[in-house]
């Protein structure tokens, strides 16, 4: 008898075919890896193909995988991530892909196949730099419009000189140089011998 995850990874099997670069069943969850290049395409047939009916993308996220493994990962730097959901038959998916270009990530957008997807795609982008091409509104989303740099890049650097604040006299937001002095906090240690214990 097969298991629902064995009819799923069947039906993704038959919808995707030879675009299919690798497919996983873990952790009682399937997910697929396609190429760039074949992405717009594969979501688009999984979303209208009857054998799978994906009719929601319920998330999308970027990944940096430069660290990953301890540093062992010799792949692609930047992979997109989504989750497929389909009301028809009751399963979901996940579908991640990887970007060509270490340097230059870039993906097709897939606003024009689920509508949801616009912020997720925004925040990618505002994160991890990576590209949506073919989406109208490609702006940061969670920081601010003079930010330099993707705060969720493994190589972002952790501390900075500069801070940001609104200035109600000035009506806007300004950057200053960081207020707070850096120190090192130490645990208090509590030395008393019937610590806890009810009396």
């Amino acid at each position: 008898m097969t298991t629902k995850l064995e009819k799923l990874e069947s039906a993704v099997k038959g919808v995707i075919g030879e675009r299919l670069v690798q497919s996983q069943l873990a952790l009682g969850e399937l997910t697929v890896v396609v190429a760039a290049k074949d992405y717009l395409q594969v979501m688009c047939d999984l979303r209208d193909s009857a054998a799978t009916a994906f009719e929601q993308l319920i998330d999308l996220c970027g990944v940096d995988y430069s660290t990953y493994g301890d540093g062992a990962w010799e792949g692609r730097r930047f992979a997109v991530v989504s989750h497929l959901t389909s009301v028809t038959h009751n399963w979901r998916l996940r579908v991640r892909v990887f970007a060509d270009d270490d340097e230059f990530p870039i993906l097709p957008s897939l606003v024009d196949v689920w509508s949801t997807v616009n912020w997720y795609e925004r925040e990618a982008f505002d994160f991890f730099g990576i590209l949506f091409d073919g989406h109208n509104d490609l702006r940061r989303i969670l920081t601010d419009y003079g930010f330099i740099g993707h705060p969720f890049r493994k190589d972002f650097p952790v501390s900075g000189f500069v801070e940001m604040r609104y200035d109600a006299d000035q009506k806007r937001v300004i950057y200053q140089p960081v207020t707070i002095e850096p120190r090192e906090n130490t645990p208090r240690i509590i030395r008393e011998e019937n610590y806890g214990i009810k009396g």
